[in-house]
């Protein structure tokens, strides 16, 4: 790719960034000018921002290098992951599996020594995203994100409380996925490469992640324990007759999201298993809720732009990955990921050669730590936010905030890979 292209796509990529931070005011220029307050509704979209930039690079790719060079680039990224993240999130927000997971956090929430309300935030943010190892990180932050919208992302909570509940679901996920080696983006793209199976992974990273999330999700739950309002009307998780699900709709729909987490790297297969669901549930469409489809697309929008985007990013990021010994690489893996998915970050160390085990760990271990910090450091992160995001002030996210409240739960991480 000739050496403009990657200065301008490095050049929009900033541009992205800033746009990134400035959404919440782009949304008070829809108040100003009431005449364009759609297109500026648009633009405050965080989902929206990398799209709307990957098009703009599009275009100065069009111009720079022709239609050829442009659409060959294009069909050359790879979409698998935007693609899966829409079905998974479509298909595990389906009534009958939230129906069935909210069901089972109540029944394990009686247990808990606490209030009912404040054990069901404890397993969202503690339980929910360790079994991301599981059903994948995707899954897991749209069930948790759920789970928290009625009950810690309530109207009657604190926006400060809401932002480090954000952070700390963003961080929790991060790290939560990584018992497996399918189930968390970063550890996906350097598996096959350095040969990390999910036994390696459960024995190197998996209970340093549980220990990390469980002591995250319990502090976190201390402190606010108090100001979570002891009546939640319906939000409390109960589940009306009207509401109830035939065992057999849930079994079909326990069985289409088995169906997409196994082939989750294979699009023309679960694809193809998303089409049936989604004639399965207009078959049966009075055990349905609407299906998230608005959300779960703006979700794959920005995460197809940031792989058309970070496609041209390689250029300057791996010599900086490449320049650092094994302790800076975890710094830097961490610091980077605030600015970059961190499944990019691992892809990138996969391809420098004679990396040395401790510096593969390493890499790995301070990618996944910062996963958190920002909205696009982990994949997963976009679908928390597009279901949480209206719950804050002015329906918008800021980014300064949320770095803020993520700083201590990822302190806590990177001492749990570091030290134990």
């Amino acid at each position: 790719m000739p050496h403009s292209v990657e200065i301008s796509a490095a050049i929009i990529f900033a541009f992205a960034l800033i746009h990134t931070f400035a959404v919440a005011r782009i949304e008070k220029l829809s108040h100003r000018f009431p005449r364009h307050a759609g297109v500026f509704h648009f633009l405050a979209e965080v989902e929206v921002v990398f799209g709307f930039w990957a098009l703009i690079l599009c275009l100065v790719m069009w111009a720079l290098v022709g239609s050829h060079v442009t659409i060959e680039y294009l069909e050359h990224r790879e979409f698998t992951e935007a693609l899966f993240v829409f079905v998974i999130m479509v298909v595990a927000a389906s009534r009958p599996i939230l129906v069935l997971v909210t069901t089972i956090v109540m029944r394990l929430a009686r247990f808990l020594p606490v209030r009912t309300q404040v054990a069901v935030i404890w397993f969202s943010l503690s339980a929910v995203p360790l079994l991301g190892s599981i059903i994948t990180e995707p899954a897991a932050m749209t069930l948790a994100a759920l789970l928290l919208r009625d009950t810690l992302f309530s109207a009657r909570s604190s926006e400060r409380v809401k932002y480090f509940g954000l952070a700390l679901l963003f961080v929790n996920v991060s790290i939560g996925g990584v018992m497996t080696a399918y189930a968390a983006p970063p550890v996906l793209m350097v598996a096959s490469a350095w040969g990390w199976s999910t036994g390696f992974m459960a024995a190197t990273f998996g209970w340093k992640a549980a220990l990390a999330v469980v002591f995250n999700a319990t502090a976190f739950v201390a402190l606010i324990a108090r100001s979570v309002p002891t009546s939640q009307g319906s939000e409390g998780g109960t589940t009306s007759p009207s509401q109830r699900v035939p065992v057999g709709v849930t079994l079909v729909h326990l069985g289409f999201l088995a169906l997409v987490v196994i082939n989750s790297h294979h699009a023309v297969v679960f694809i193809g298993a998303f089409l049936f669901f989604l004639g399965y549930t207009h078959a049966y469409e009075r055990h349905q809720s609407p299906l998230m489809l608005r959300e779960s697309l703006l979700v794959a929008f920005f995460l197809g732009g940031l792989v058309v985007l970070g496609g041209l990013q390689q250029w300057w990021l791996q010599p900086i990955v490449r320049s650092m010994d094994a302790l800076t690489l975890y710094f830097g893996a961490t610091g980077l990921t605030a600015v970059m998915d961190n499944a990019a970050i691992t892809y990138l160390g996969s391809l420098i050669p004679g990396l040395s085990d401790s510096a593969k760990y390493l890499l790995v271990a301070g990618a996944v730590t910062g996963g958190g910090l920002t909205v696009i450091a982990n994949a997963p992160n976009p679908a928390g936010l597009a279901i949480l995001g209206n719950r804050f002030s002015g329906g918008a996210v800021s980014p300064i905030k949320l770095l803020g409240a993520a700083l201590m739960p990822t302190i806590i991480a990177g001492l749990a890979f570091l030290v134990l």
